[in-house]
């Protein structure tokens, strides 16, 4: 009871008691402030000015929430770069994110990777190919090649400027008004032989810095993947040994534990928040879940979920290159971008074991209390074969954008002149746009299908 004799607040007010503490997002902002005054209606414990107040802060926070990330309603994502792109890793990473891990069924992605390109190649084709898919968000991976792999010079510097300043301003003039402008990655500091490898991460580095003071300029976003990436290979090599590729055994085309840093790093550059949901399970009291994970079955110190916002799932093989999880404890994929987070109240001894799924571990008291992260503490989850699933059907259809982009609309270019004078050329032309767009359509109901609710339970016994 409270100090006035009345019932706690959350008790009084459905809606509260399910947002805990600590994981209160701008969008939870929102549906607090939202609570509160239609409560405060209900029950009349509220003055007219703190209403006006709440109204206020309504604003405010809806404000905030929209701005928490560069992905308005039915965002249409286009993922733009040269042969790392075309690689369809960091792409397919970034989609199935999208999909599967924001709650969001509106989103739609397609991968415009084209190998060996520069940004002036891209300028070239942008208005052209971008008309299949009208994209709304945007996200630029330029440089690598834009190096001419050589030493950094004031005119490598300047051609790059310029060239991304054609970029940036065709993707505005298509009505593209998000976009997080990308730096190039890096090269291996063991496996880039072409010549001294911190030669070319130095080039790498001044391009980086032209396309952070575009972002500023353009006021867009900025996805520092060079950093993430640099940072992360300084920190592995040394555990798991110099011969451990992070930018790929080429030197520059990374395999799936830097595609997952490029991934993390343009993730973050669309400010997405991270936060996947809490289930809260209290021993001697009621358990909750956030939205995204309704509790369909109840025990004692066990809830079974149904999950349509799923986690981030990684390959097995904590050591290889050619798996994501590797990677995972030299850099912070899940704690900035992965937060599935499970609280256990009602504990009354030092430790407990937590199962989930398939596996057990033991957790203290504290860190069950304080939360812990579910999709960082467990290698196996009740999801991974649900992803590992949805991967494949993203790479299916992105292995078709390509094809589709390279193979036929690109080369739409070339019959401009005859299309601009002949109606039965252009009418040919779009028929054949739009054959291809079926089939696409096909592909993408294809990846839609699998993202349906996973249900897993969690229990913890003393």
């Amino acid at each position: 009871m409270g100090e006035d004799g009345a019932a706690p607040l959350a008790t009084r007010m459905p809606g509260l008691k399910d947002l805990a503490p600590g994981t209160v997002s701008p969008s939870h902002s929102c549906r607090l402030t939202s609570v509160l005054i239609y409560h405060s209606v209900r029950f009349a414990f509220l003055s007219p000015v703190m209403i006006r107040s709440l109204l206020l802060a309504l604003l405010f926070t809806t404000s905030l929430a929209q701005a928490e990330n560069l992905l308005p309603p039915d965002a249409r994502v286009a993922i733009i770069g040269d042969s790392i792109t075309e690689q369809k890793l960091y792409s397919k990473y970034m989609e199935a994110y999208l999909l599967a891990c924001t709650g969001r069924q509106d989103i739609q992605v397609f991968q415009f990777g084209w190998s060996g390109e520069r940004a002036s190649g891209f300028a070239a084709r942008l208005e052209n190919d971008l008309s299949v898919f009208h994209p709304t968000v945007a996200t630029t991976c330029y440089g690598m090649n834009d190096g001419q792999y050589t030493a950094y010079t004031d005119a490598i510097g300047a051609e790059y400027e310029k060239n991304m300043r054609l970029v940036l301003d065709g993707l505005k003039a298509q009505g593209v008004k998000h976009i997080a402008v990308g730096s190039p990655g890096a090269v291996d500091t063991r496996f880039f032989t072409r010549f001294e490898p911190a030669i070319y991460n130095d080039n790498l580095a001044h391009l980086r810095d032209i396309v952070q003071k575009l972002a500023g300029e353009y006021s867009l976003s900025f996805a520092n993947v060079h950093d993430t990436m640099t940072s992360a290979m300084a920190k592995a090599k040394p555990v798991l040994g110099q011969d451990y590729d992070v930018c790929g055994p080429d030197g520059f085309h990374p395999g799936p534990n830097g595609h997952l840093l490029m991934a993390q790093a343009f993730l973050k550059g669309l400010k997405l928040e991270g936060t996947i949901g809490q289930i809260t399970l209290d021993l001697a009291g009621e358990s909750t879940a956030t939205e995204g994970h309704q509790i369909t079955a109840r025990a004692p110190g066990s809830l079974t979920l149904a999950s349509s916002t799923w986690p981030f799932c990684f390959d097995a093989d904590p050591a290889a290159s050619t798996s994501t999880r590797s990677i995972l404890p030299f850099t912070s994929f899940n704690q900035d971008l992965n937060r599935y987070t499970l609280v256990v109240k009602g504990l009354t001894k030092d430790k407990a074991q937590v199962t989930w799924g398939s596996e057990t571990k033991e957790f203290t008291k504290t860190q069950l209390e304080a939360g812990i992260n579910l999709a960082a503490e467990f290698a196996t989850t009740p999801f991974d074969a649900a992803f590992a699933d949805l991967l494949n059907a993203i790479g299916s259809k992105q292995a078709y954008e390509t094809t589709m982009i390279k193979n036929l609309i690109t080369h739409f270019r070339t019959y401009s002149p005859e299309a601009e004078t002949d109606p039965e050329f252009k009418n040919a032309l779009e028929v054949l746009k739009q054959k291809t767009l079926e089939k696409h359509a096909k592909y993408n109901a294809n990846v839609r299908k699998r993202l349906k609710a996973v249900t897993h339970t969690v229990s913890v016994v003393e």
